[in-house]
């Protein structure tokens, strides 16, 4: 199979890249991820531990890795419907907290809006684009919010 784009050639901010390294311990960045992820905009409708269900269903002996799935209803529901549906597929929008060390939590997220354009899930004009930018500002109200806290180490 031949890959329509060159993943080597994205530009991180072509996907929406955000990433933070809190110094915390892993429960407690789950909690704070989770309270500054409401106060941006998002509800966290679904919300797992990877890093648990492979420990104990595969013995994975994997290091703390939490995914909080995080949604505006709103931006959803435009969502939905500006892609013909299409972009419930990667619903929700993810952000992973996962143990890098003791006291060290990397928080990571990439934008599922930017992603469905660029692989032809969503259309790439003037509706995807507001869709886009909407959404980030929801992203970029919990980013500046973690990487201007006290526990902001990266």
């Amino acid at each position: 199979m031949t890959l329509p784009v060159d993943p080597a050639a994205i530009d991180p901010a072509d996907v929406g890249e955000e990433q933070v390294v809190l110094a915390m311990d892993h429960e407690a960045a789950i909690e704070y991820v989770r309270e500054v992820c409401v106060d941006a905009g998002f509800g966290i409708p679904v919300e797992f531990s990877p890093s648990e269900l492979l420990n104990e269903k595969v013995d994975a002996d994997r290091d703390p890795y939490y995914v909080l799935g995080a949604c505006n209803p709103a931006m959803a529901d435009r969502a939905l419907d500006g892609s013909e549906g299409r972009i419930g597929a990667l619903f929700p929008c993810n952000m992973v907290v996962w143990e890098e060390g003791p006291g060290r939590q990397r928080v990571y997220h990439v934008s599922i809006m930017r992603i469905a354009r660029l692989v032809g899930l969503a259309p790439d004009d003037e509706t995807w684009a507001d869709i886009v930018a909407d959404t980030g500002e929801f992203v970029d109200a919990a980013f500046s919010r973690l990487r201007d806290s006290e526990h902001a180490i990266d």
